[in-house]
């Protein structure tokens, strides 16, 4: 039972009157002073209390409706109820009572994409003071960020040798299970009438293997020029009866009968001097040859890629950005590790899955509809860069004895990532277990500074190279990426 002060008022009267003298009164005095000082000091601890606990949960019931609608989990008629689920659920504690608790406004504004919702309950008041009031109402603010972009995420993974179990760990299958905890979150509670995230997965071990694309592929022999066949060449000019260039299907069509291709695998496309060409042109991009004769830029696959043994495609295909959860579930199901660490040649083909400019390639084969325009306010592009050591392997612009093709790979890489930060796409890249004492010192180095370099630069609140020891960790940086594409924060 609540007891207010009005007896002690009375007992301090008879004290009073029973006693003379000034002791008494100063004794009263000094009570009162007492009395009043410690009923202040609950009453103040009490609604302080009570203030954070409702607030907590305004922020809870906020940020939570918030990423409902980013997700399309919810429509936007839904929010208030969504609102008041959290808030009434999880404000009732301390000295709050559910039922006292009300939501005052909700205000989700379309050019901010803000939520923002004020909240009040009336408690009362443990220590009334002499007539004072003895309930007081609490009121709180909240807001959180939401977005209607659309997104596009493509994940670059690594299926080379050194993810294979071991006696003591099992990195691949841990990468399995973090691969596709990370589709499940983006994909799994959106709305599938209206999907708002695209994901595509690039896996990787000395090459790509390309799938339905190959036919974008220039397959190299022992004998063959670096560049595909130039307009006025024996080849097309037998083909064709002219000197010009013919249309893209046709010399598609054309390449692929006089080089045919061996496995559906990729390796970096050359530019004319036989270096790697690090933009995200489409492969029907007309170039010319050092003598200025014009022909389509397909994406090479090097001779020197035997496909046997550690140096072979991936059985793991590329699949451009769709929502079908399932056929991505399926692939991730699937993964096995073997191979070198071609990383460089993994960025590039995770450039293209994000680049407008190989829609037309993807939609020719069947495989969606390809990545959209570049909008950066309808649209978020962000690639995931994910190994487990150093990029060890190049072809374009390497030596004949390929020593220097760890130098090339991690310059590659880091060229790729450039033009991809340029071109407005979000890179994050996850290092795992790259302390691994099998690398020395110096590779170990090497491999975080490609990662490091890669990664776009760090916001507050937000990190961009995320280096995982255990599959726990991996599991956990995917999903710490996946919360910071929402972009979803506390604006108040």
């Amino acid at each position: 039972m609540r007891r207010g002060f009005g007896g002690a008022g009375r007992q301090l009267a008879r004290f009073i009157e029973d006693r003379s003298g000034n002791f008494a009164v100063i004794t009263a005095a000094i009570l009162t002073t007492i009395l009043l000082s410690v009923g202040f000091g609950i009453n103040t601890a009490q609604m302080v209390l009570t203030r954070s606990n409702l607030l907590n949960a305004l922020d809870s019931a906020v940020t939570s409706t918030a990423r409902d609608l980013t997700t399309g989990a919810i429509p936007e008629d839904d929010a208030e109820k969504t609102v008041k689920a959290f808030l009434f659920t999880n404000g009732g504690t301390g000295f709050a009572s559910a039922d006292k608790i009300s939501l005052d406004s909700l205000i989700v504004d379309h050019t901010a994409k803000t939520v923002t919702a004020t909240a009040s309950v009336n408690i009362s008041l443990l220590f009334p003071l002499f007539g004072a009031a003895d309930s007081q109402k609490i009121s709180v603010t909240s807001a959180a960020l939401y977005s209607d972009k659309q997104v596009e995420v493509a994940m670059m993974l690594d299926l080379t040798g050194s993810m294979a179990k071991t006696k003591y760990t099992d990195k691949i299958g841990d990468l399995r299970l973090a691969a596709t905890n990370a589709v499940k979150t983006m994909l799994g509670n959106q709305n599938t009438n209206n999907p708002r995230v695209r994901v595509a997965l690039v896996p990787y071990a000395s090459g790509v293997n390309v799938g339905a694309l190959v036919n974008n592929v220039y397959a190299e022999t022992s004998s063959s020029s670096d560049l595909p066949p130039v307009a006025g060449s024996k080849l097309l000019v037998s083909k064709t009866g002219s000197k010009a260039l013919p249309l893209f299907a046709t010399y598609k069509s054309i390449v692929a009968s006089a080089y045919p291709h061996s496995d559906n695998c990729a390796t970096e496309r050359k530019d004319r001097y036989g270096n790697a060409d690090f933009s995200a042109d489409g492969p029907d991009t007309i170039r010319t040859d050092k003598n200025g004769q014009p022909y389509y830029a397909l994406v090479n696959r090097d001779n020197h890629l035997s496909g046997s043994s550690m140096n072979k495609c991936p059985d793991a295909k590329v699949i451009p950005l769709t929502t079908d959860e399932d056929a991505l579930l399926d692939s991730i199901d699937d993964f096995e590790a073997n191979g070198y660490t071609a990383g460089a040649i993994a960025v590039q083909w995770t450039y293209y899955m994000l680049s407008s400019q190989w829609r037309s390639a993807i939609k020719d084969a069947g495989l969606g509809d390809g990545p959209a325009n570049t909008n950066p306010n309808k649209l978020s592009k962000v690639a995931i860069l994910m190994t487990d050591g150093q990029f060890n392997t190049a072809y374009a612009g390497v030596s004949n004895d390929y020593n220097d093709q760890g130098d090339v790979a991690r310059g590659n890489a880091e060229s790729i990532c450039s033009n991809m930060k340029a071109d407005g796409i979000e890179v994050y890249t996850i290092g795992f277990d790259l302390d691994d004492k099998s690398m020395s010192a110096t590779e170990r180095a090497e491999a975080k500074s490609v990662l490091k370099n890669c990664s776009s630069p760090d916001k507050p609140g937000r990190q961009h190279f995320f280096d995982a020891s255990t599959g726990t960790e991996l599991d956990g940086a995917f999903q710490k990426i996946i919360a910071d594409i929402e972009g979803l924060v506390l604006t108040q």
